[in-house]
C-alpha cells in the first residue's frame, strides 16, 4: 500500500533504509523514476508532488506520499525529514510567463530545506546549456542549477537535451507535427544538431549516481552516442512510426519564436511548455559527456533504437484501470494519437451518501440518459450517426448495473471501481479518442462529484475538433455533475 506521510509519520514504519525522496515525483523524468527506484529497493521512496491525489492514482506499491509546494517553504520540512538523498525534478515552465524567476524561488527554498533537514545529496535534472543561449528556458534550467549550489549539501547536476520517451515534451512535439502534417515549412533550427537520450539511458544515470562518490558537486552531461539534427530526428520518427516522412522545407524568415505561436492548432502539449522549448532550438547542443560515461558507464541506444523503444513501451503498458495521462489504451492503442490529453469538466457536491450516488451514476445512459442538456447529448449522437458512427446505438446490458466491457448507448466501459469511479471510452466517429470519467469521493456529510473529459486528439483536425466543442464542455460537464447530485438528493429525500 501507499503510505499518505500526511498522516503517517515515516519513523513510524519500522523500516531502516535511507530514505530517498522524489520531488516532483507526478513529472514526466520522476513518474518514470519511482517505479525504477522501488524496484531496486535499495531504499525507501518518498514521492512528492503538490497534489497528493495526483500520485495516489499513479498506484506505486511501497511509496510513501507527500504533498509539497517549493513555492510554498512550510511544506517543505516534513516531505524532508529523514531524507538521505532528494531528486529534485520541478520546472515551472507550464505557469507561462516569468517561469524562470518562479524556478530560481523555488530551488532557493528548497536548497534551504534540504539543508536544515540534514539531506545528504540533491540530484537534479537540467538540461544542456550552450553558453550562447538566451531562452529563458534553458537560462532557468542553469540558473535553478546555480541556486540549488548556494545551499551546503552538495549536488550533482544531470544536464539533458532531448529525452527520447512515451510523455517526453519535445519527443511528443514532434511526434504530433511529423505523424500529422504532410508538409513542414519551418525555420533554419530544423538543421541545428543536438544529442538525443533515450529515456532508459537517463534514468540509469539519474539512478545511479548518488551512489557514485565522485559525482557530488559535479555537473555532468548526458547525451546519446550520436548528433542528428531536428530534420533528421523527425524522419526517423515517422519512419518508426510506419508513416510517410513529411516534406520539411526550411526559410530563412521564420524563427523559431514565430513558428512557436501556431503550435496551439498542431501539438497538444501544453502551450507554455511546447513555445519554451521551440524557442530554445536556435543553438546547436554538445554533451560533453566522457566524463559522464567513465563514472556510470551503460550501453546507449541510438535515435531510432529509443525510439521503437518508446513505442514498445506504450504497447507492453497499454491497460489501464482508471485515465492516466498518456494512457495507450485511453488513445485507441493508436501511436499518432496525441500523448498528452486536453481536458473539460466539471464538479458539484451531493448531498447524499457515496452508495446512492454511485447509484445514480451506473444508471447513465439508455433511459436514464445523461443527467442533463439530454437535447445536446441527442443533437450530437444524430450527428454521428449521419456520418456513419454509432450514434444511435442505444441500449445497455443491465438499468442499473456495469460492468468492465459493457456498452452503454456508443460509449464502452473501460474502468470501474465500485463506488469511486466511473470510466467510459468515446465511441463514436471522431479525429481521436475520448474518455469520460466520473469520480466520487466523500466530502463533510455528502459526496463530491468530479465528471472529466480527457480528449487525445489526432492531429490538426482533432485539435479544431476539441476547440469547436470547447463552447458546450463550458456547461454540459457542470450541468452533468450537478444533475447526478440532484438525482442522489432526490433519492434521499424519496427514502425518509
Amino acid at each position: 500500500m501507499a503510505i499518505d506521510t500526511q498522516h503517517t509519520p515515516a519513523g513510524d514504519t519500522g523500516d531502516e533504509r535511507p530514505i530517498t525522496l522524489v520531488f516532483g515525483a507526478s513529472g514526466y523524468i520522476g513518474s518514470n523514476l519511482v517505479p525504477r527506484l522501488l524496484s531496486s529497493g535499495k531504499a525507501r521512496i518518498r514521492a512528492c508532488s503538490r497534489r497528493l491525489s495526483v500520485l495516489q492514482a499513479r498506484g506505486w506499491d511501497g511509496a510513501e506520499l507527500v504533498a509539497a509546494d517549493a513555492l510554498k517553504p512550510e511544506t517543505l520540512g516534513p516531505a524532508l525529514e529523514g531524507v538521505t538523498t532528494a531528486y529534485y525534478l520541478v520546472h515551472s515552465m507550464g505557469a507561462g510567463k516569468s517561469f524562470g524567476q518562479l524556478d530560481i524561488q523555488a530551488a532557493r527554498h528548497f536548497a534551504k530545506a534540504a539543508a536544515e533537514a540534514g539531506v545528504q545529496r540533491i540530484v537534479y535534472l537540467g538540461g544542456l546549456a550552450p553558453a550562447s543561449a538566451r531562452s529563458e528556458h534553458i537560462v532557468s534550467r542553469r540558473q535553478t542549477g546555480d541556486e540549488l549550489r548556494h545551499g551546503p549539501v552538495p549536488v550533482t547536476e544531470l544536464r539533458a537535451g532531448i529525452i527520447v520517451g512515451p510523455g517526453s515534451a519535445a519527443f511528443e512535439v514532434m511526434r504530433d507535427l511529423v505523424l500529422h502534417l504532410p508538409v513542414m515549412v519551418t525555420p533554419k533550427w530544423v538543421s541545428r544538431t543536438s544529442p538525443p537520450i533515450a529515456l532508459d539511458n537517463l534514468l540509469e544515470y539519474l539512478q545511479r549516481a548518488p551512489d557514485v562518490p565522485e559525482t557530488a558537486g559535479r555537473i555532468l552531461d548526458t547525451g546519446g552516442p550520436e548528433y542528428l539534427t531536428y530534420g533528421r530526428m523527425m524522419q526517423i520518427l515517422a519512419e518508426e512510426a510506419g508513416h510517410k516522412p513529411p516534406m520539411i522545407i526550411p526559410v530563412p524568415f521564420l524563427s523559431p519564436k514565430l513558428s512557436s505561436y501556431w503550435l496551439r492548432l498542431v501539438t497538444s502539449v501544453p502551450t507554455s511548455i511546447a513555445r519554451a522549448l521551440v524557442e530554445g532550438l536556435k543553438e546547436n547542443y554538445v554533451a560533453e559527456d566522457d566524463e559522464t560515461r567513465r563514472l556510470m558507464p551503460q550501453d546507449l541506444l541510438d535515435f531510432r533504437s529509443a525510439v521503437r523503444t518508446a513505442f514498445e513501451a506504450e504497447a507492453e503498458n497499454a491497460l489501464a484501470a482508471r485515465w492516466t495521462e498518456g494512457a495507450f489504451m485511453f488513445r485507441d492503442y493508436r501511436v499518432d494519437y496525441s500523448y498528452y490529453a486536453k481536458t473539460a469538466g466539471g464538479s458539484a457536491v451531493a448531498a447524499a451518501p457515496v452508495d446512492t450516488v454511485w447509484s445514480v451514476v451506473t444508471a447513465i445512459g439508455g433511459e436514464h440518459r445523461y443527467f442533463a442538456y439530454n437535447p445536446l447529448w441527442k443533437i450530437r449522437e444524430v450527428a454521428d450517426w449521419m456520418l456513419g458512427g454509432p450514434g444511435r446505438n442505444y441500449g445497455r446490458r443491465h438499468p442499473t448495473e456495469l460492468r468492465v466491457g459493457d456498452m452503454v448507448d456508443s460509449w464502452r466501459v473501460v474502468g470501474l471501481e465500485p463506488g469511486r469511479r466511473l470510466t467510459l471510452g468515446f465511441g463514436m466517429r471522431v479525429p481521436g479518442a475520448g474518455v469520460l470519467e466520473i469520480d466520487l469521493a466523500p466530502e463533510g456529510n455528502g459526496t463530491r462529484i468530479n465528471v472529466t473529459n480527457y480528449w487525445h486528439p489526432a492531429g490538426v483536425w482533432g485539435l479544431l475538433y476539441w476547440y469547436a466543442m470547447a463552447p458546450a464542455h463550458l456547461f454540459v460537464f457542470t450541468g452533468m455533475a450537478q444533475g447526478i447530485a440532484r438525482q442522489a438528493e432526490t433519492a434521499v429525500l424519496a427514502s425518509t
